[in-house]
């Protein structure tokens, strides 16, 4: 019999906004899983992009093999080595955290400005500590990536399975880019968990996931849809938040697997 409570899958989006990679294991670090928005583009006033305004984001796929990152968009495919940026760095606003950033190199921001179609850069966060971010609820302050806030983002099965018995077209997890997907015994328990260990690695619960229009966007084709954000904001509104998984920091560095027991 498997445990009640395991880890199913394993995300991660290496950058911000593009499509997420399934992962058999993962290393958590402080700042989220080795690799996971460690990258985002920015317009030519140094603001992030994300797929709130242009949802075509959703439909370029990132694969990491031998120390590369390729992206494939359409029929195009461009790569670049994990570990290379140019020295001057830039700041960067992620929501209200300014963060420290470097450009990958020229060739990869010209590569994504003309399959998006308007002036980007590929950036890179490299240091610990390049961002901060306060929590609103706890006022701690994290050593974050180039994530909405949190390192981590965790979501319950039953959650889910729930929310598609009231809708009509089923959707999956990817809607909701978690990192972490749990085997769960009721809807939403995730909210409540506090501190418990995967793998080598102990987490701690920080708040519930406030979600915006970034989940009606279908990954599978980039279109925007009703849903699931209309049915949600009709049993999971708290605080003027519509909720869906929780966010989480990891207490140490360490291997999760998928298939791992969650332990209390």
């Amino acid at each position: 019999m498997s445990a009640i409570y395991s880890v199913k899958e394993i995300y991660i989006y290496p950058i911000k906004s593009l499509a997420g990679i399934s992962c058999e294991k993962a290393l958590a670090e402080e700042m989220g899983f080795e690799n996971d928005r460690r990258w985002m583009l920015i317009d030519g006033e140094n603001k992030m992009i994300t797929q709130r305004e242009h949802r075509i984001m959703s439909q370029f796929y990132p694969q990491i093999s031998n120390g590369k990152i390729s992206i494939t968009f359409e029929n195009q495919k461009h790569e670049f080595s994990i570990d290379e940026h140019l020295e001057d760095s830039l700041k960067v606003d992620v929501w209200d955290d300014i963060s420290e950033v470097v450009e990958v190199n020229q060739a990869t921001s010209k590569w994504f400005s003309e399959s998006l179609g308007f002036e980007c850069k590929l950036v890179k966060i490299i240091r610990i500590g390049d961002r901060k971010h306060e929590s609103s609820k706890s006022k701690q302050i994290f050593n974050v990536s180039l994530a909405d806030g949190y390192p981590y983002l965790l979501v319950g099965t039953e959650s889910l399975d729930f929310l598609n018995e009231k809708l009509e077209d089923k959707i999956t997890v990817l809607r909701f880019r978690p990192n972490i997907v749990i085997s769960s015994q009721t809807p939403h328990e995730e909210d409540d968990f506090t501190t418990f260990k995967i793998g080598e690695v102990q987490f701690k619960n920080i708040k519930p996931c406030g979600r915006c229009i970034m989940v009606n966007n279908d990954p599978q084709n980039g279109k925007l849809k009703k849903e699931p954000l209309k049915t949600l904001s009709k049993y999971r509104v708290v605080d003027n938040s519509v909720l869906f998984g929780t966010n989480l920091v990891s207490l140490n560095s360490g291997i999760i697997t998928v298939g791992d027991e969650i332990v209390f």
